[in-house]
């Protein structure tokens, strides 16, 4: 499997099914965030709540299957479980409902929280289930903070922990926090990668691994 970001909370998921390189892509952005646009042919895209900084399907090729919605999808080999939840910690009333997604891909679990706004639920907790790679806002604002950030990853003890929507260069979005509130919160030593390639075999069986995309 190979993973590459975008910026924000768009990543490129890429892996091999069947002798079919299937492409998956997380919350696509529109040009107003600043990032380049992530311009490029997919068989799935994943909009967790309709947003302009998270819902730009229309920039990707090949005429994409659109999952935004809670509930239980399968997809060219790729099982997707939609989980409602919420943008804010205050039941939606501020920024409305926020779609977590979990994706499983050839023996590895991926999820990707999207906007969440608020620790997670036990009915929530009980659908992601174990998880080997977690896709966690951290930039606070409009989502979690470092602090939540690091209190979900409790709840969700995930393999590797991959940090999304926080403050990066060109991003026009200035209100929320870079990166290193997080990295200091975690107290995890992380590595940074241009990409990463894994396999089921790679994942890390003991201590948690803290990946930084560069």
């Amino acid at each position: 499997m190979n993973i590459s970001y975008f910026g924000h909370s768009c990543f490129k998921i890429e892996e091999k099914i069947d002798n079919e390189n299937i492409v998956l892509v997380t919350d696509p952005f529109n040009k107003e965030i600043g990032l380049k646009v992530p311009n490029i042919e997919a068989d799935i895209v994943s909009i967790s709540h309709d947003h302009k900084d998270h819902n730009n399907s229309s920039a990707l090729r090949a005429n994409p299957f659109v999952v935004n919605s809670a509930g239980e999808f399968d997809i060219k080999g790729i099982i997707i479980e939609g989980i409602y939840s919420y943008h804010d910690n205050k039941q939606g009333t501020e920024l409305g409902s926020n779609i977590i997604f979990r994706f499983d891909i050839e023996g590895i679990s991926l999820v990707h929280l999207g906007d969440l706004g608020d620790v997670l639920d036990n009915k929530q907790l009980e659908k992601i289930g174990g998880v080997d790679i977690l896709f966690v806002p951290v930039g606070g604002k409009y989502t979690l903070d470092a602090k939540k950030a690091v209190e979900v990853i409790s709840q969700v003890e995930p393999r590797i922990v991959i940090p999304m929507h926080y403050q990066m260069p060109g991003c026009a979005i200035k209100d929320i926090d870079g990166v290193e509130k997080f990295i200091k919160e975690l107290g995890i030593e992380p590595s940074y990668e241009e990409k990463i390639k894994i396999n089921k075999k790679d994942l890390p069986s003991d201590d948690m691994r803290l990946i930084i995309f560069k």
